[in-house]
């Protein structure tokens, strides 16, 4: 469904079913189609490998299957009555294992009754489309010290290990100093091998493996690390800044492990306030960042590695979740280049709340109550 709309309108609410905004990128004209519309709260999408579903994960805690263009009227799985949602809180992530198609395990983020970090490690049932609610295994808990800054993302890496996002703990300014306390889960990137032992062993390459801080940490000084992703040995860490600047990290995995990213010495490329001035020395700025003023919660998203538009091959798609902008740049040499705010062209998109990528590597945008993939203009 496209439906033309007019530059005016699109800094309103959009009305039911409407949602077509064209944009060139790179000499490619590109649409938004909406996939699915009227759902709850929609907050992450993925798919397994090789799979044509989209799974849908609902922050009050149930998992939607998008299946044949329709969304199933059965969760693939409801855990509304293990979390508490709201704010920051909620069904927060999901991965599934890369060989889900002969283990049927999967992953799932979720704030608990307590508030408190859940991972944990379920199977899908006989029925491809319904998870199995009891094979449910907690992989990691970690306590919350306040409502906010939960992180939430997880996700595969190129080494089979699965990567954890972990915000500071709350409130404001890291007033525990997490982010550079190296022997605290929170603040971190963290990095688990959930293959090599129950419920997971540490890898070997990860900078604490053999003492000195946390084993299961992988990077140090992230705020609140909002929808990672990986291109291949490249992780891209977008987090949430504090009060001056958005910011997204491009680290190597294979050679960055350690890298502390400064918060909250730092907040962008500047001395966190109210310092002066910090030592910088070790700290790894972010490849970009972007001042408050040009928006107010970095959205992670995703390199494009889709067939449908060979032009965008190789660009990252991201967004800010108040301006509702769709922005896009390449990663080229360690830099920075070609930098698109396709806002430009379409106005506002809505409250962007992430991204997701399916089996194809066809990006989709996740806003208010919608699922929109991005597609060919036609």
């Amino acid at each position: 469904m496209r439906i033309a709309l007019a530059m005016l309108l699109a800094l309103l609410a959009w009305p039911a079913g409407a949602l077509a905004l064209s944009a060139t990128v790179d000499g490619a004209e590109i649409d938004f189609e909406i996939v699915a519309e009227n759902l709850d709260a929609p907050i992450f999408l993925a798919s397994p490998a090789g799979d044509p579903r989209l799974f849908v994960v609902d922050q009050n805690g149930a998992i939607l299957v998008i299946k044949d263009g329709s969304v199933l009227e059965e969760p693939f799985l409801d855990i509304g009555d293990r979390i508490v949602a709201g704010g920051e809180r909620g069904l927060l992530g999901l991965a599934f294992h890369p060989g889900y198609d002969a283990n049927g395990r999967f992953f799932v983020n979720y704030t608990d009754l307590d508030g408190d970090t859940q991972v944990v490690a379920f199977r899908v049932s006989a029925d491809p489309d319904r998870a199995d609610p009891g094979s449910g295994e907690t992989i990691l808990s970690v306590r919350q010290p306040a409502s906010n800054h939960n992180g939430g993302w997880i996700g595969f890496g190129p080494d089979g290990y699965l990567y954890v996002g972990m915000g500071d703990g709350g409130g404001a300014g890291d007033p525990n100093r997490n982010g550079q306390n190296p022997n605290v889960l929170l603040a971190k990137i963290l990095r688990l091998d959930v293959d090599g032992a129950a419920p997971y062993a540490i890898p070997p390459g990860n900078p604490f493996a053999g003492g000195g801080g946390a084993p299961e940490v992988f990077l140090l000084g992230v705020r609140n690390p909002w929808r990672n992703s990986f291109d291949g040995d490249h992780l891209y860490v977008a987090d949430v800044g504090q009060r001056r600047f958005e910011e997204i990290t491009v680290i190597d995995v294979i050679t960055d492990a350690g890298a502390n990213l400064g918060w909250n010495v730092t907040e962008g490329k500047a001395c966190f306030a109210p310092r002066q001035n910090c030592d910088v020395d070790g700290l790894v700025p972010p490849d970009h960042a972007y001042p408050r003023d040009d928006g107010c919660t970095v959205i992670g998203g995703y390199v494009y590695r889709g067939a449908a538009i060979p032009a965008l091959d190789g660009r990252y798609f991201f967004a800010d979740y108040c301006l509702g902008s769709v922005r896009s740049f390449r990663f080229v040499d360690g830099a920075i280049t070609d930098f698109v705010d396709i806002s430009d062209q379409t106005g506002r998109l809505g409250s962007i709340t992430s991204f997701g990528v399916d089996a194809a590597g066809e990006i989709y945008v996740l806003f208010d109550d919608t699922v929109a993939r991005i597609v060919p203009a036609t």
